[in-house]
């Protein structure tokens, strides 16, 4: 599956810096609180959809009716940027919720050669219908230029970086960003090494070109990488491996 290129959006580009309102997105909080979990099989966060309530599919309807009747573009670019990653992240959970049970989010979408959802078009948003694509490719990515939004977003696979267990926050977003790069990174579903060789995450693949190609990539391992994990990359002189896993980030026991 090959990533979509950045395709700007000139609509969404506008912000006000003065405006100093925080979105509210404690509805989405309560839904993280109550069903994401900490996996000791997969040591990751995965998500209990076989467990919601109606009452709390109704409540994730609910925040996405809040967050479709709000115009980002009044708002500044960091509050901007904590509403769209929360927004496409709920909106996967219940894409998923719809269609649960279901193994793999590329099992859905829509037309007879399904390969996902995202271009789908799943949320209007200033009377602009929007799909995860948009969110993502024509919104976050040329808007903001840093690679490390690929950490923030969640695609419901177990390959994906994790669903962050806290909502992201303008006044945090920041070391939110840097705390999803150093998880994702320190994971073996990031970095590993198998049979002495070096695998990655096919993020690193796909979006390459955000994190600056090869090198930039290797720079921004060497960057979260812990101590050992660190010592292992620079010491490697060998070629690259990428791997992705597309099944469901679902909880089990």
């Amino acid at each position: 599956m090959a990533a979509p290129e950045k395709e700007y959006w000139a609509f969404w580009d506008k912000s006000d810096e003065s405006n100093r309102q925080e979105i509210d997105h404690s509805q989405w909080q309560l839904i993280l609180d109550k069903y994401l979990r900490y996996s000791e099989k997969y040591k990751m966060y995965v998500f209990v959809y076989g467990g919601v309530s109606k009452e709390n599919m109704a409540r994730l309807r609910v925040y996405l009716k809040g967050m479709s009747d709000i115009d980002p573009r009044k708002l500044r670019k960091k509050e901007q940027l904590a509403y769209w990653i929360n927004v496409y992240n709920a909106l996967t959970v219940e894409l998923i919720l719809k269609n649960y049970p279901v193994k793999s989010i590329t099992r859905l979408g829509k037309g007879w050669f399904r390969t996902g959802p995202w271009k789908d078009k799943v949320i209007e948003i200033q009377g602009q219908p929007v799909s995860l694509n948009d969110i993502e490719h024509r919104i976050i990515r040329p808007l903001w230029e840093s690679p490390r939004i690929h950490y923030a977003i969640n695609c419901a696979s177990i390959g994906c970086p994790d669903l962050a267990p806290k909502i992201y926050k303008a006044s945090e977003i920041e070391a939110q960003l840097d705390e999803a790069g150093k998880r994702f990174i320190n994971q073996n579903k990031g970095v590993n090494f198998v049979g002495g060789r070096l695998v990655l995450s096919k993020i690193f693949y796909w979006y390459g070109g955000d994190f600056g190609g090869k090198e930039g990539v290797m720079k921004e391992l060497l960057l979260f990488s812990d101590p050992e994990l660190r010592k292992r990359i620079e010491e490697y002189k060998g070629g690259i491996s990428y791997h992705y896993n597309w099944k469901l980030n679902e909880y089990r026991r």
